[in-house]
């Protein structure tokens, strides 16, 4: 859409030919160039499936996401598999590739000397650094609650397996506790 400056907007018409040079998403691989990821956690998204672990990924889609205290992985996201991405428009960095690659790599150094905190300093701030170092869409305010509420509506599903392994342990809990229900 022209003139949409939503977040997750596709890539501005006058960026087309930024499009074609960008790498495809190749799923087989686990390359999600200029995207967030996010995986789900075992048992915390099972309860809360929009909880769930996050990572950036660089120009040519390697996975950096804040695994544990003072690990930063590279292309070996803890929980698995990214089963969610969302894919950002690398013209929306400050100096385009080169900016969104320096700020991944800088935001990676900082969080390699940072303890993991799971509700305070995690994966999701880790991500949000990034993005405000590279002040993407003219933003430093960055933050994981708001990362965390803009992968419902923006990000998409890597196939339906991975929609599945998101959704399927929450609606047999679901399911589970209304069985119990009408029992009583």
């Amino acid at each position: 859409m022209i003139g949409d400056q939503s977040p997750g907007s596709p890539l501005d018409l006058s960026d087309r030919e930024q499009a074609v040079l960008m790498d495809p998403i190749d799923y087989d691989r686990c390359r999600y160039p200029y995207c967030i990821v996010w995986t789900p956690i075992p048992v915390l998204t099972w309860i809360f499936p929009f909880l769930g672990h996050m990572g950036i990924c660089t120009s040519n889609g390697v996975i950096r996401d804040f695994a544990g205290p003072y690990f930063v992985s590279e292309d070996l996201m803890a929980f698995g598999n990214p089963t969610k991405y969302w894919q950002l428009s690398p013209q929306k960095a400050t100096n385009g590739q080169a900016g969104w690659d320096a700020a991944v790599a800088e935001a990676s150094e900082i969080y390699k000397k940072r303890m993991h905190i799971i509700f305070y300093d995690n994966c999701h701030s880790h991500v949000a650094t990034a993005l405000n170092i590279m002040n993407y869409g003219g933003c430093k305010n960055w933050n994981m609650v708001k990362l965390a509420f803009y992968m419902i509506p923006y990000s998409k599903y890597v196939s339906f397996g991975a929609f599945l392994k998101t959704w399927l342990p929450f609606f047999i809990i679901v399911a589970f506790i209304c069985g119990l229900a009408a029992i009583i």
